[in-house]
């Protein structure tokens, strides 16, 4: 009898862990998540929903995401605050939208004159990129993952052409980032809208120039309607967004959906990369066909150089008021100086071949 009830109460015991462990691999999870964009956001929004997608799929629905736009949660640039707070479990957004509350944020969407998408990802994943990232974010309940990259981006619309620096004097321009910093060294008045202003803030005169993105999502805001002078860029040639995670949410989901959602993040990421490639392929080729008045411009080298000085005096300045931006900047100038150096030697040097035989 003592055997029997030993028996009993051990396959008791096995069914109910079996029981317990069955349920909490059918227990589902609806994170929310909000996002700088808009609905229905060309290229951005499309990061989210496929990422979103993704994690239903591989989860076989035990993972949820519902997404809120701009236009839901009506604060587009306080994403970093209500995923912080836990208002959202998740976020979308660009890093160096939140300079002015954790200044090192800015390093981790795109530096002027700095690494190229290939690279910068190859240092996220395979350098320190990750790890400085999580340094910075830690301190504030959050965790952030590279969120899709544009490419390189262009370098603004503008109203009147730029000749020398001189014209660049008191010019007001819709420009985030380091990038602004570095225009407000030269004499820009620097200024960040929202997306959905930009349009207006031009046509308007509130400002004079607007940097976005590039001929893909640039022509569906109208730029080309208002002004003639289109020019290629120096300030974010590899821009990536970010998913924001709030970590104690995070630490409860279980360790096969924390995996799911890692790849469906970094899925999504690659995915945009190659999308913004592919559709501002095309929208250049509209841009040169339905309006022809739009002047391709690159600034004149006057102007490079004087922006290129003032990255640098920004650049020591930052790393060396802060030990923990001196380790970002040193990573990121070390990595770039090793990658660029097969760089140079592989794809610039395919691109000025085909440049000489075409």
């Amino acid at each position: 009898m003592k055997i029997r009830s030993v028996l009993s109460a051990a396959v008791l015991a096995v069914a109910t862990t079996f029981a317990a462990s069955q349920a909490f691999a059918q227990e589902t999870f609806t994170l929310r998540l909000a996002e700088t964009w808009g609905p229905n956001f060309p290229i951005f929004g499309d990061a989210t929903k496929n990422m979103a997608a993704m994690a239903e799929k591989m989860s076989d629905g035990r993972l949820r995401i519902r997404i809120d736009s701009a236009n839901k949660h009506k604060a587009p640039f306080g994403v970093f605050d209500m995923v912080k707070a836990g208002q959202y479990d998740m976020g979308h957004s660009a890093s160096y939208y939140w300079k002015g509350k954790v200044p090192n944020t800015l390093f981790f969407t795109s530096m002027p004159f700095g690494m190229t998408a290939l690279e910068q990802y190859a240092w996220f994943y395979y350098g320190d990129g990750m790890d400085l990232m999580q340094e910075v974010y830690e301190p504030h309940n959050l965790m952030s993952f590279p969120g899709g990259n544009t490419g390189i981006q262009m370098g603004g619309w503008f109203r009147k052409e730029i000749k020398s620096v001189d014209d660049l004097q008191g010019l007001k321009m819709r420009i985030p980032g380091f990038a602004g910093e570095v225009f407000a060294e030269v004499g820009v008045s620097p200024t960040n809208i929202a997306p959905g202003e930009l349009y207006t803030a031009l046509e308007r005169n509130t400002i004079d120039a607007a940097e976005w993105v590039g001929p893909a999502l640039d022509l569906r805001l109208g730029f080309q309607q208002i002004a003639d002078y289109y020019y290629t860029g120096w300030h974010e040639p590899a821009t990536e967004l970010q998913f924001l995670v709030n970590k104690k949410v995070w630490e409860k989901l279980p360790a096969d959906l924390q995996e799911i959602l890692r790849i469906s993040m970094r899925t999504a990421a690659y995915d945009m990369l190659i999308e913004s490639q592919h559709e501002n392929a095309k929208a250049w080729a509209s841009i040169k066909q339905e309006h022809p008045d739009v002047q391709i411009k690159t600034f004149p080298k006057e102007v490079f150089h004087a922006m290129y000085e003032a990255n640098q005096k920004l650049l020591n300045e930052a790393a060396a008021g802060d030990e923990l931006a001196s380790k970002i900047v040193e990573s990121q100038e070390d990595y770039l100086e090793m990658s660029r150096a097969y760089t140079d030697i592989s794809e610039r040097a395919y691109l000025n071949t085909m440049a000489e035989v075409e």
